[in-house]
């Protein structure tokens, strides 16, 4: 079993999104959460964040969580929106260092590594990140598939 817990800062938008994303690929073996690293816990999605979910035919039943040392320490990988997420989750929890990636980091970029927050903006502004997380999602899924396999 991969688990993929993807991090964002309030987790109402980027990391459901994320979640979302990679759990309607129905990979098996592969496990999605998602958590913020200044959630509030409970929370909805943001309206454009379903909005675009929902334009992509993707549903997504989503409350906000904080990052926890128990989600930590499930997660095989922990994917970030940002490069300022991936030192916040090391520097809380420095055992987590070896497991930690930028979304695009992971799908091999090695410059730019930053998915634009698109909290409070226009929907347009919310379709662009869901495109590059789409994007970079795509980009992991044989990565995944490859370790579900050996995981067997």
């Amino acid at each position: 079993m991969v688990r993929i817990l993807f991090v964002c800062t309030g987790n109402t938008c980027r990391s459901p999104m994320a979640e979302a994303i990679l759990k309607s690929m129905k990979i098996p073996g592969v496990e999605v959460r998602s958590a913020g690293v200044f959630a509030i816990d409970g929370s909805d999605a943001s309206i454009n964040t379903r909005k675009v979910l929902e334009e992509n035919e993707i549903s997504h039943s989503h409350r906000s969580s904080m990052l926890t040392p128990e989600l930590v320490e499930w997660a095989t990988y922990i994917l970030t929106m940002t490069s300022g997420h991936k030192q916040t989750v090391i520097s809380m929890y420095p055992e987590a260092g070896r497991k930690t990636f930028t979304l695009k980091e992971f799908a091999g970029a090695s410059e730019n590594l930053d998915i634009n927050d698109p909290f409070g903006g226009s929907i347009e502004i919310y379709r662009k990140a869901y495109e590059e997380i789409y994007e970079n999602i795509k980009k992991i899924t044989g990565k995944l598939n490859k370790e579900t396999e050996q995981t067997d």
